[in-house]
């Protein structure tokens, strides 16, 4: 399987300030060999490499003390289609845009444009630069709308897990730059009745809610909510804490009027999204959602 050298992928981040060892702690080979335990039916679901799909690697976005790339997944068509971007997870910490790659090969064969982020994890940089960095790549991606054959009025930020926090707090907190949000089973709030964040929070957002109670507050999507939020799909786990604030939420957004959908994949691990026999349902409800709110 391709994902058994992911390990030893990336190793090195080369910093004009010195040398930083990229965590590797959580790659899809890792996770399958925690979640085979209790899952022994699941499989790792694989690229597929379909001619509809012209895929471009490590485009350079922009330079942060080293270039940050972004992997593009382009549908061959004469008009201009929405563009999802996407947002990998890994505790803010770990994880690798190449774990997108077998989502985002589904979802542009359905008419979309694709593009997966790397964006500065907490051993690199704290909170906000990973939302810097995603902000940064959507304006990349607006600029070079004839070149990804992108409807720059129709831009999706989707995220899983970390990454779902992190589209999220986009979503709400930079409303004007997207025009939906797919979480995919993410926190919408770090301190919270329903939350149990902790080390991983704390290492991104640079101290624990005791020591900066403002920024765990700035970087949940919740306390941006309002009537400019666009509307919202979560696809989540059964697993209450990976979608904390969620039901607050909603409850701002049908106040506004404003779409949301809940769909749950239940008796599923966490990182659902990267496994059958859960990966294509997954699939399923982001295609159902996309096609309903942007294909018009």
């Amino acid at each position: 399987m391709r994902y058994l050298v992911i390990f030893f992928v990336l190793m090195n981040l080369n910093l004009a300030s010195g040398q930083v060892t990229k965590d590797t702690s959580f790659t899809i080979l890792s996770e399958y060999k925690k979640q085979l335990k209790k899952y022994p039916s699941i499989k790792i679901v694989e690229p597929q490499r379909n001619p509809l799909v012209l895929e471009q690697k490590d485009i350079v976005y922009t330079y942060q003390k080293r270039p940050l790339h972004l992997d593009a997944y382009l549908f061959k068509s004469n008009k201009k289609l929405p563009a999802v971007v996407m947002l990998h997870g890994g505790g803010w910490k770990s994880g690798d845009k190449s774990m997108l790659e077998p989502f985002a090969e589904k979802i542009t064969l359905n008419g979309y444009q694709c593009f997966a982020i790397e964006y500065r994890l907490s051993d690199e940089a704290q909170y906000p630069a990973g939302i810097d960095d995603v902000l940064k790549a959507i304006t990349f991606i607006k600029n070079n709308a004839e070149r990804f054959n992108v409807d720059t009025s129709k831009i999706v930020i989707l995220g899983q897990s970390s990454g779902a926090q992190m589209a999220s707090l986009i979503g709400t907190k930079y409303n004007t730059e997207v025009n939906a949000i797919i979480n995919i089973d993410g926190v919408l709030a770090f301190h919270h009745p329903e939350s149990s964040e902790g080390k991983y929070a704390s290492l991104w957002l640079g101290g624990t809610y005791e020591e900066i109670p403002e920024i765990w507050m700035d970087a949940s999507a919740l306390s941006h909510t309002d009537e400019n939020t666009p509307p919202i799909l979560y696809i989540n786990s059964q697993h209450e804490r990976f979608h904390a604030g969620r039901n607050d939420m909603n409850e701002i957004l049908k106040k506004h009027k404003i779409y949301s959908r809940i769909e749950t994949i239940p008796d599923s691990p966490h990182t659902f999204w990267l496994f059958e026999p859960w990966f294509d349902k997954t699939v399923q409800y982001t295609l159902d959602f996309l096609n309903e709110k942007l294909k018009s």
